[in-house]
C-alpha cells in the first residue's frame, strides 16, 4: 500500500480517551499489571484504562443513542442529511442515511424486518459494548435483494437458546445484551423519487419481541437501571468507571480462550468487579478516578497526535472495525479514541487528505483539491469528501449547509471527467457551487476526509489520494 496514504479512523461518538507513553503490556492475562486496592501503580492504571477504553466508549455511545431516540427496543430512521448542529458524533456522515435500532436482548430475543433497499449501497452494522464490528448484511454481497426477518439474541437472553424460528430468515448471536443494529443506506439525494422510496423503506424497519412475533402476550418492557453515562469518556473514567464496568462485564460475553478478555477480567477481579456481581462502591475505595481520568486524557492526546501518520494508517487499515478475533487491542483503542464504529475496509475506506506542502490545514487559508479523470477514487458504489474541524470532528458551520462533495452532497465534474474541490472563505470565481466547501476565516485546524464505498482494494493499493494545495 502506498506510504503516502493517510487513513483516518472514523465514526460515531468520539469521547475523550487516553493512553500513557509506556510500552503496552502483553495481551495475555499474565502480562497485565497487578491491580489491587492497596496500591495501584502507574502501569496498573495505564493497563486498566487501555483495556477498558473500548467498553467505556461503546457504553457511552450505545446508551446515548438509545436515550436520544426514545429508549431501547426502538428504531429511528434519519430522513435528511446531517448538518453542523450535529455535535453528538465525531466526524458524522453526510453521504448516507441511517436507521438505528437500539436493542435490549436481556428480557427477550428481538426481531427486525429487513427491507429490500433500492440503493447503490446499504449495510447493516451490529456493535455491542465490546466495540467489535459485525456486518451481517451488505449490498456488496447482494443481501438486500429481497425483504428478510432477522432475530438477535445473546447467551443471557431469557427463554431463547438460538433454535430455529418459523418465519425468521437470519439468527444472529450478539456478543452483548445492549446493541446498536444500524442500517447505513446511500439515499440518492439528487434523485427525488428514488430518495422518497428509500426513506419509506428505512422508516418501515420496526423491532418486535420474539414472544409477540410468535403471537404470545409479552411482558411490558422494563428498562434496567443504567450507571450514569459520561459526557465524554474521560468523565466516565474519572467519575464512575468501576460501576460502568461492572454493568458492562455483566452484559458482555467473554471468551475463556481469548487472552484480552481474560486480561480484562483479571485486572478488575481484585477491585471487586466480576461477572454476575453487583457493584459495591465500598469494595474499591482506594481507586483514584482522577488518576484514571488523567491517563485517559493522555491516551487521547497521544492518539490524536499520531493517527495521521501514514505508516500507522497502513498498519491498522485491515484490522479497523472488524469482528472479534480479526482485530487487536491497539487498533480497537485507536478507533475508540478517534471516532468509534465504522465499516471494515471491504465496505468502506476513509483516506484523509494531506497538504501538498506538508503543513497542517487551517481555516486561515484557502485550499483546492484536484483530481483528473484517471485520478478519481476507486469506489465501486460511490465516494464523497467531507470537511471537519480537526480537534472535535464537527462539520464547519455555514449558511449553505454545505459540508461534503459527492453524489449526495452535490458535485460537478469538469468536461474531462475530473473535479476541483475548493475549501475557501469566499467562493472563487467560476467555481460551481457544488464544488465549494465554505469555511470561516479563523484559526481552526481542518481535516478533509474521503469515504470510498465498496472500494476496489487492488486498485486502492496503488491509488494516491489527492493533496490539498494552498491558494495564495
Amino acid at each position: 500500500m502506498n506510504t503516502r496514504m493517510t487513513y483516518i479512523l472514523l465514526f460515531f461518538l468520539a469521547f475523550a480517551g487516553c493512553q500513557d507513553n509506556s510500552t503496552p503490556a502483553p495481551s495475555g492475562a499474565a502480562g497485565t499489571a497487578a491491580v489491587n486496592d492497596a496500591a495501584l501503580s502507574d502501569d496498573a492504571y495505564g493497563d486498566l484504562v487501555r483495556r477498558s477504553y473500548q467498553y467505556v466508549t461503546m457504553y457511552n455511545v450505545n446508551n446515548k443513542f438509545a436515550l436520544s431516540q426514545g429508549g431501547w427496543n426502538t428504531c429511528n430512521a434519519s430522513t435528511s442529511l446531517k448538518d453542523h448542529t450535529m455535535q453528538d458524533i465525531a466526524r458524522p456522515n453526510n453521504d448516507t442515511l441511517y436507521t438505528g435500532c437500539m436493542l435490549d436482548l436481556t428480557q427477550d430475543a428481538m426481531i427486525i424486518n429487513v427491507p429490500a433497499f433500492d440503493s447503490a449501497y446499504a449495510s447493516l452494522m451490529v456493535t455491542a459494548y465490546d466495540h467489535f464490528v459485525n456486518i451481517p448484511l451488505t449490498s456488496r454481497r447482494d443481501e438486500f435483494d429481497k425483504p428478510k426477518t432477522m432475530l438477535f439474541y445473546t447467551k443471557r437472553t431469557k427463554g431463547y437458546d438460538g433454535a430455529p424460528v418459523e418465519g425468521v430468515d437470519i439468527i444472529f448471536e450478539a456478543s452483548g445484551d445492549f446493541i446498536s443494529a444500524v442500517f447505513r443506506v446511500m439515499p440518492h439525494a439528487t434523485e427525488p423519487e428514488r430518495f422518497q422510496r428509500i426513506i419509506a423503506q428505512k422508516q418501515s424497519v420496526r423491532p418486535v419481541s420474539l414472544t409477540k412475533f410468535l403471537g404470545g402476550e409479552e411482558t411490558p418492557y422494563v428498562q434496567p437501571e443504567f450507571p450514569q453515562v459520561g459526557r465524554t469518556n474521560a468523565d466516565t473514567f474519572g467519575t464512575n468507571l468501576l460501576e460502568v464496568m461492572q454493568f458492562v462485564i455483566n452484559h458482555t460475553t467473554f471468551d475463556a480462550d481469548d487472552p484480552n478478555d481474560q486480561a480484562l477480567l483479571a485486572l478488575y477481579a481484585p477491585l471487586g468487579i466480576a461477572p454476575g456481581k453487583t457493584f459495591d462502591p465500598a469494595a474499591s475505595s482506594n481507586f483514584d478516578g482522577a488518576r484514571a481520568r488523567a491517563v485517559a486524557e493522555n491516551i487521547q492526546k497521544e492518539w490524536l497526535a499520531k493517527i495521521m501518520d501514514p505508516a500507522i494508517g497502513k498498519e491498522f487499515q485491515p484490522r479497523m472495525f472488524q469482528p472479534k478475533g480479526q482485530t487487536d487491542l491497539e487498533t480497537v483503542l485507536a478507533v475508540s479514541v478517534f471516532g468509534p464504529i465504522g465499516l471494515p475496509q471491504e465496505e468502506a475506506l476513509y483516506p484523509s487528505i494531506a497538504t501538498a506542502d506538508g503543513e497542517p490545514m487551517n481555516a486561515l487559508h484557502d485550499y483546492v483539491i484536484r483530481m483528473d479523470a484517471d485520478e478519481m477514487p476507486p469506489a465501486g458504489a460511490f465516494w464523497s469528501l467531507t470537511l471537519y474541524d480537526r480537534d472535535n470532528g464537527f462539520f464547519i458551520p455555514n449558511e449553505r449547509k454545505k459540508y461534503s462533495v459527492g453524489l449526495n452532497g452535490g458535485m460537478k465534474l469538469d468536461d474531462s471527467g475530473g473535479i476541483s474541490i475548493y475549501i475557501a472563505a469566499e467562493k472563487p470565481e467560476g467555481v460551481p457551487d457544488e464544488n465549494w466547501l465554505p469555511i470561516q476565516r479563523e484559526d481552526l485546524a481542518l481535516t478533509p476526509t474521503m469515504r470510498l464505498y465498496e472500494p476496489d482494494l487492488e486498485k486502492y493499493a496503488v491509488w494516491v489520494p489527492p493533496a490539498a494545495e494552498r491558494i495564495n
